[in-house]
């Protein structure tokens, strides 16, 4: 019979896109709950964006905090490995029976590491017949914040909202252009250019913003995306693109009357 062994809780902290008074007050005391910290790094021993936001919120980081490397890299062979040295890496750590709280810049459920690397290590507790406690703290995402920064309202009454990553490419955002009213394109950095060039086309270059690194020191809004062309974007970017010319179909209002069982016969 397998031994029950008690795991820690495993925690996603949301700390929002960059400024630290954006942390929230669930995502705060789980820092500084005695839960071991648990941050996500590009590279080893390289510079965590996330834990700069909390740093910059005055919290001292604990010496016992521990990185977790994700490779930028499309190998597939690579990402796996990665993947399985975290995921047994967090597994070690929660079977000391001390809950584990995961930085997470922006939200945890939206484009963020921290739902793949929990349903990873919640699988390798199943396997062994043990359970797992995991709880997400939801915080602001990058484009609420960018929304903010700019002035920019995402949606109003009726109007259609979509989130996509740029990489989709410019014939998915050309159509997804006619089919709502304002689109955030995340990851935006490799194809600027054509983005530009796309938004230049269906004329809405001056319903347009480009938001980097937003909520930190550095910060920077372009309302003049046009300039944006040939220029070495930073790879936390986004752009807002709203269509004002965009013909909507016909609303359907409140529900469609039933029929009477007497007109059913």
């Amino acid at each position: 019979m397998t031994e029950k062994k008690h795991y820690g809780k495993l925690i996603g902290a949301s700390l929002g896109p960059g400024d630290p008074d954006l942390i929230t007050r669930r995502a705060w005391a789980a820092l500084q709950s005695g839960a071991r910290w648990l941050y996500p790094v590009k590279k080893a021993e390289e510079s965590s964006y996330a834990l700069s936001i909390v740093e910059r919120g005055g919290i001292p980081v604990p010496a016992d905090a521990v990185e977790l490397v994700f490779p930028m890299t499309r190998d597939a062979d690579i990402l796996a490995k990665a993947w399985v040295r975290a995921a047994e890496q967090t597994l070690a750590l929660l079977a000391e029976g001390r809950d584990l709280v995961f930085l997470v810049e922006g939200d945890a459920s939206t484009f963020a590491t921290f739902g793949h690397l929990a349903r990873v290590v919640r699988e390798l507790v199943t396997a062994q017949g043990q359970t797992l406690e995991v709880e997400t703290i939801p915080g602001v995402s990058s484009f609420a914040a960018a929304a903010a920064a700019s002035g920019v309202t995402l949606a109003e009454e009726d109007e259609t909202f979509a989130i996509i990553p740029a990489a989709y490419g410019v014939e998915v955002i050309d159509h997804l252009l006619d089919e709502f009213d304002t689109l955030a394109l995340l990851k935006v950095k490799p194809l600027v250019d054509e983005v530009v060039e796309l938004l230049e086309k269906r004329e809405l270059l001056a319903t347009s913003v480009f938001i980097e690194k937003v909520g930190s020191p550095d910060e920077r809004i372009v309302r003049d995306v046009a300039s944006l062309k040939g220029e070495k974007v930073n790879y936390l970017s986004l752009m807002l693109v709203q269509n004002p010319k965009r013909v909507r179909g016909e609303l359907r209002r409140g529900c469609r009357k039933r029929q009477s069982l007497a007109a059913s016969h």
